[in-house]
């Protein structure tokens, strides 16, 4: 499967913006969406899954309240609404799929086989 991140972009503080992750190559309608982000010199950590169905997401501890992961299988694509941006929210997103069929959602890169290429979100005070 193949994902084409996009929808990042320059914003000031208090904006928002909308991720998108469009699939293709075969459907993620049974995989777990993830997103996760790494800042310039910084590893990459988790920001938010949602399970195949839907029914279970998670966020890391730093987005939620303001970030929220939704899919759209019939679209194949996953999307990451995030609003109240924050200047330490600026990085490099990912999302990722996980082939894995669970209603358990992974927060480790490790558990996700597919990677696209990341969209740069910058946030300025």
């Amino acid at each position: 499967v193949q994902l084409q991140a996009y929808g990042g972009g320059s914003v000031q503080a208090g904006d928002s913006l909308r991720l998108s992750c469009a699939a293709s190559g075969r459907s993620i309608s049974f995989y777990t969406m993830g997103w996760f982000r790494q800042a310039l010199g910084k590893e990459r950590e988790f920001a938010a899954a949602i399970s195949w169905s839907g029914r279970s997401t998670k966020y890391a501890d730093s987005v939620k309240g303001r970030f929220t992961i939704s899919r759209d299988n019939a679209k194949n694509t996953v999307y990451l609404q995030m609003n109240s941006l924050k200047p330490e929210d600026t990085a490099e997103y990912y999302c990722a799929a996980d082939a894995t069929i669970s209603e358990v959602v992974d927060t480790t890169p490790y558990a996700y086989a597919y990677w696209g290429q990341g969209t740069q979100v910058t946030v300025s005070s």
